[in-house]
């Protein structure tokens, strides 16, 4: 059998209007990339592209173009047998300069490989055995609509709280966690933080010891990325511990990889596949990352839940323990249907749900 690929777009609609300190998003623009051709005539595969705008090294005018020109090039190829030889396809037929695409080509043969049932990867998560912690994501906003965000969580059940700050009133953003920490202590509510590169380096560490009043378990990326040296003297006096994020993104070769966490030591890192390059960058560096101690936890990128679901089945394969950043499924008006549920703070998979790939619901 030979490849077929095709691809389809689709504007995802957010239910509210999520800030960020990079602005705030309405609507965001995913492409679905299809494949067949590989396990059996019938099996197909799915995966998503979804780079985001102002962060992700693909998000560009033409992206749209670039699905297209790879959809031709797979035409008639012969495809991968194995998971190993999906990687090695990916990366023939997508630079690491296109890091949401390279995710969409590797998820959707997997898919296509395993029987395009989007179980990609076998394991207890995905046969609906076992459940992956989240943390509950606050979203920027007016300082009411903040902590409607916070009540509604905590009603839920969620133990692990992650707050967007950098874009309002500093004070305004400490006294909402002060709010959060004079009814619940830190052995009762894990509190994260993410500035997204928002505190100026002169500023950061000042502003990084009134957030340790707070008892934070971290803060992603206080400062921005592509400052190693500010960051490093950051991470070696923060009382905060500090996870990098944005930092990540373009940095390509495994001797970087190595050479960036050595240099700058941080906490911990955040991996979101969409931004990285796709399954087998992140697992560079979180091999990376846990030979040097540096703890991990894994984030989705605002994908649908097609995306949500392959990094939901990547994350399973290690032995985690943190909550990880896989509480968005819920963002969208008009998401795809799928086996994924949402239970307090846990997300789960029941195999026994069936997905929707129909353009009814892309509405």
């Amino acid at each position: 059998m030979t490849l077929k690929a095709t691809y389809q777009p689709h504007i995802l609609r957010f239910r509210f209007a999520a800030g960020t300190s990079r602005g705030v998003m309405h609507t965001h623009q995913v492409y679905y990339l299809k494949v067949c051709g590989l396990s059996r005539p019938e099996a197909v595969g799915w995966g998503e592209a979804a780079p985001l705008p102002g962060l992700s090294l693909d998000a560009l005018p033409d992206f749209e173009a670039k699905i297209a020109q790879l959809c031709t090039r797979l035409e008639g190829q012969k495809g991968p047998e194995t998971t190993e030889e999906v990687f090695e396809f990916a990366a023939q037929y997508v630079p690491p300069s296109l890091p949401a695409l390279r995710f969409a080509l590797e998820t959707a043969l997997l898919d296509a490989l395993q029987g395009g049932q989007q179980q990609l990867f076998r394991n207890a998560f995905s046969e609906g055995k076992q459940s992956l912690p989240i943390n509950g994501l606050v979203w920027m906003g007016k300082p009411e609509f903040m902590q409607a965000q916070i009540e509604e969580k905590l009603a839920a059940g969620f133990h692990c709280l992650k707050l967007k700050i950098g874009a309002m009133d500093f004070e305004q953003e400490l006294r909402l966690l002060a709010q959060i920490r004079q009814g619940f202590g830190p052995e009762q509510i894990t509190l994260r933080v993410d500035a997204n590169g928002a505190f100026a380096p002169s500023e950061a560490l000042a502003r990084l010891q009134r957030l340790s009043e707070y008892a934070l378990h971290s803060i992603e990326q206080p400062i921005a990325p592509g400052q190693w040296e500010a960051m490093a003297r950051l991470c070696a006096v923060s009382p905060v511990p500090i996870a990098l994020d944005e930092e990540l993104i373009g940095v390509e070769e495994r001797e970087e990889k190595s050479r960036l966490l050595g240099v700058i030591k941080p906490a911990f890192i955040i991996t979101k596949p969409t931004l990285l390059g796709g399954i087998r960058a992140t697992q560079a560096w979180i091999a990376e990352a846990e030979h040097l101690g540096i703890g991990w936890w894994m984030t989705s990128a605002l994908e649908s839940n097609i995306g949500l679901n392959a990094i939901a089945q990547f994350t399973a394969q290690y032995s985690v323990s943190l909550p990880q950043g896989l509480g968005t499924g819920n963002l969208y008006h008009n998401n795809i249907a799928s086996p994924l549920t949402l239970k307090g703070e846990n997300l789960w998979y029941n195999p026994e749900e069936q997905w929707r790939m129909d353009n009814e619901q892309w509405i």
